[in-house]
């Protein structure tokens, strides 16, 4: 088999690997459009905020540690403990219910039936706030996240692909688990979103809010239930993106990749979410493979926004997306 064609084979793995990483991003988005119609900004601050508090958990630091040291002339900065990884994802779980909580009482409640706009608005003040509370509990540098998942190149694929073609593929352990994970999830969102009464009731709200008010459903409960879903859909990102390159303020700009994710896949489709996420990743890693030399490279950086404002032009609903037909 020709080098070029195995190398890529092999970059297309890895850019299947990267694409569910950004459609774990890309799920919390579209969870809470669905039973919302907001789009929220704040899902990749979520997913950092949800990563260092699974951190300071397991290292035992105690929150707003720098702030206390300041104020009463302290210098505390850890329990002396250390949480097992599970018990902390619990805790990290128990705290993005609250934070949902937190959301819809002081902020969502208050905004029932006003203008997409104004609930986008929201959601950007949620992210800066959200960003801005991590930094005072966590603190600001870079926090290294081990939670027992394997990474390293996977030895099995490696040495069977060179006993047959003479080239052993790199493929990332972590990137493989976070497949696994992400087809389970999709899997059990799917169901509970088609075949349990709550799932019923989030779709109903999606459709029209006075009408579910009118049969019983109870708004506050859906918001506050999908948005603890989204926060644990942030925490699993979190958490591979940030096993992968660590724990630090930047894990938030994921939401930028989620973005051309959703528009290629559709805002309401959790299907959509994974396919258009599979198609940034493979697209963006076989352009810089294909086209990247020819041009300087770094083609990885635009190249998901191009693709999809290809998409805005030809099917502005995405691939899944439900098409609107307005008559006027």
């Amino acid at each position: 088999m020709p080098e070029q064609l195995l190398f890529a084979a092999e970059v297309t793995l890895n850019g299947l690997m990267a694409g569910v990483l950004y459609a774990l991003v890309a799920l919390g988005f579209v969870l809470i459009y669905k039973a919302s119609g907001i789009f929220n900004y704040a899902q990749g601050v979520m997913a950092l905020f949800a990563a260092l508090t699974l951190v300071g958990i397991m290292e035992g630091q105690v929150p707003f540690a720098h702030l206390i040291n300041i104020t009463f002339g302290t210098e505390i900065h850890h329990f002396g403990w250390h949480v097992p990884a599970f018990l902390a994802i619990v805790l990290t779980v128990g705290v993005m219910v609250v934070f949902a909580w937190c959301v819809n009482h002081f902020v969502m409640r208050h905004l029932i039936n006003q203008e997409p706009i104004i609930l986008f608005m929201a959601t950007i003040g949620l992210a800066y706030f959200l960003e801005g509370v991590g930094d005072l509990m966590w603190g600001s540098d870079i926090k290294r996240l081990d939670v027992g998942l394997p990474q390293g190149i996977n030895e099995v694929i490696d040495q069977v692909t060179f006993d047959a073609f003479g080239y052993g593929f790199f493929i990332d352990n972590l990137d493989m688990v976070a497949t696994v994970i992400a087809v389970i999830l999709v899997a059990g969102l799917v169901i509970f979103s088609q075949y349990t009464k709550q799932g019923r009731a989030l779709r109903a709200v999606a459709d029209d809010h006075q009408a579910a008010l009118s049969v019983g459903i109870s708004l506050n409960y859906i918001w506050v239930l999908v948005w603890s879903i989204a926060g644990f859909v942030a925490l699993v990102a979190g958490i591979m993106w940030g096993a992968k390159s660590g724990v630090q303020f930047s894990l938030s700009l994921i939401a930028l990749k989620a973005l051309p994710v959703l528009l290629i896949g559709g805002f309401t489709s959790i299907p959509g979410a994974i396919i258009g996420g599979l198609i940034i990743g493979v697209g963006e890693k076989l352009f810089e493979f294909a086209i990247g030399p020819m041009i300087g490279g770094a083609t990885e950086n635009w190249f998901a926004y191009v693709l999809a404002l290809i998409f805005l032009v030809i099917r502005p609903q995405g691939l899944f997306g439900e098409k609107i037909i307005e008559r006027v």
